[in-house]
């Protein structure tokens, strides 16, 4: 009876977990009469074998943090697509990597979401192996990726953080509660209040809301995020410090953020500059991340990255303080593994707005095929008119909302402080979906500032009325 247990489909169910424990337990109490040793040996086999089924995941995942206490939750996203992108899903693998392995946070308690066409894409010369660093370990072994391809959006994401219930991938959702910490790692392009993901973008109106969401629904005890994109600290420069949550950005709200780790091989970058520094500096104090704070990390990781300005918001005062143990689970002193070896990002560095068209160029000159450099070559000149044509739209849109071409030159100085979310967001969606989008032409979020001001002095109405009729392409 227990064998038919064991081997059936409803295997992983609570119930049936309990009745095949049930019933090893009867047949221990049966035998009785044997040795006590024999005994235990049997209850404890009893026990395993009945966890080790628990979502397909390891015992010592269950053991790791027990229900009554609070847990460590992570959230790890790359949200781009396409080979040129490498460097952001190798990014979300290592840290995957890092909090499984290394740092021993439960695999059930972090939820994953890449596109996943990096590793047996036909581009790759190490076909199912995904690297972080030159001649690196395979950072992709292992991992397991909750939502994938077209399940990869904004909504999901939100969704998944405010904990509903997922129909699409692997259904795991945010399950983490008053008494948990969040840990949330995000990788891509980014714009003046957007973040990019393979098909549509997430704004700051809609993030800010759902954080809020969080903290009124105690969803969380604390919460810590580490986001690498273009402009991702106008994500954040908003976020009130009374809500718990702190946010390392790999750059502040008016410039790029860069990749880093050239592989002529690959013919990618393999890594992004800050992220690669901040990995970087967490496996070099490994098994001893209590005695760094989040504060000590981020001064350090600061002085690390030279291209951008690491920022960070929020909660400067108790999280700011903690170690970053807490979030990112403490290995203790008993962990087998040596700190990694100190590892420095190349001398070759590209904003990330600029890594599609050095990637085309370069694969342009590495060819031998005449076909394939003319037809390289025909998609470079039209990402270059395309950049051109992208900066004449926005001083057209401009002219047409402020009628002054005094102010047009004005409003395409510098970026300013996102005051009007709601407005910004509208703005955005309606330029990627009338003209360009950051997924497919990533170097238009180097001028995407200019539509994003015009929303701290004009309607909104006005100025996407603007953008649908200039952006007739």
């Amino acid at each position: 009876r227990c064998r038919l247990i064991l081997t059936s489909k409803q295997w992983y169910q609570r119930r049936v977990r309990g009745h095949f424990l049930s019933c090893c337990l009867s047949f221990v109490h049966k035998h009785q009469k044997k040795e006590d040793m024999l005994r235990a040996t049997l209850i404890a086999v009893c026990f395993l074998l009945a966890v080790q089924g628990y979502h397909g995941h390891p015992v010592e995942d269950l053991l790791e943090q027990p229900k009554n206490e609070g847990q460590i939750w992570a959230v790890i996203v790359a949200g781009s697509n396409h080979w040129y992108n490498y460097r952001h899903q190798s990014d979300a693998c290592h840290l995957y990597q890092l909090l499984t392995k290394k740092n021993g946070i439960p695999r059930q308690n972090i939820i994953t979401m890449m596109y996943d066409d990096i590793a047996f894409n036909k581009k790759n010369p190490r076909q199912g192996v995904i690297i972080n660093a030159l001649h690196g370990e395979d950072v992709y072994e292992g991992v397991m990726i909750d939502y994938m391809g077209r399940d990869v959006t904004p909504q999901n994401f939100l969704d998944i953080l405010m904990g509903k219930t997922m129909k699409v991938g692997s259904g795991k959702t945010l399950a983490s509660g008053p008494d948990d910490i969040v840990f949330v790692n995000f990788v891509d392009h980014g714009g003046p209040g957007a973040l990019g993901f393979p098909s549509d973008e997430l704004h700051v109106a809609d993030l800010t809301e759902t954080l809020e969401g969080m903290y009124t629904e105690k969803r969380y005890k604390q919460m810590l995020w580490y986001v690498e994109a273009c402009y991702s600290g106008s994500m954040f420069n908003k976020l009130s410090p009374n809500m718990n949550i702190t946010a390392h950005t790999a750059s502040n709200q008016k410039e790029s953020s860069y990749a880093c780790v050239w592989d002529d091989d690959m013919m990618v970058y393999l890594g992004d500059c800050w992220s690669l520094n901040w990995m970087n500096n967490t496996e070099q104090i490994f098994p001893n991340l209590d005695t760094e704070t989040v504060e000590q990390q981020f001064e350090i990781v600061k002085k690390m990255t030279n291209e951008s300005h690491a920022s960070i918001f929020g909660d400067l005062t108790y999280i700011y303080k903690e170690p970053i143990s807490v979030f990112m689970g403490n290995p203790g002193k008993k962990a087998a593994s040596e700190p990694a070896p100190a590892r420095t990002c190349s001398e070759k560095t590209t904003a990330t707005p600029d890594v599609m068209l050095e990637y085309l160029k370069k694969m342009r000159d590495m060819s031998n095929d005449m076909e394939e450099s003319d037809r390289l070559d025909q998609e470079i000149r039209y990402h270059t008119f395309t950049e051109g044509k992208v900066q004449e739209i926005l001083e057209q849109i401009s002219h047409q909302v402020t009628g002054s071409w005094d102010m047009v030159e004005v409003f395409s100085r510098h970026p300013e402080t996102i005051e009007h979310p709601g407005c910004n967001k509208d703005v955005l969606s309606a330029f990627f979906s009338q003209c360009y989008k950051m997924q497919t032409h990533p170097y238009i979020t180097k001028y995407l500032y200019r539509l994003t001001n015009l929303c701290n002095a004009y309607n909104g109405e006005k100025i996407v009325s603007a953008v649908n009729d200039n952006c007739n392409h």
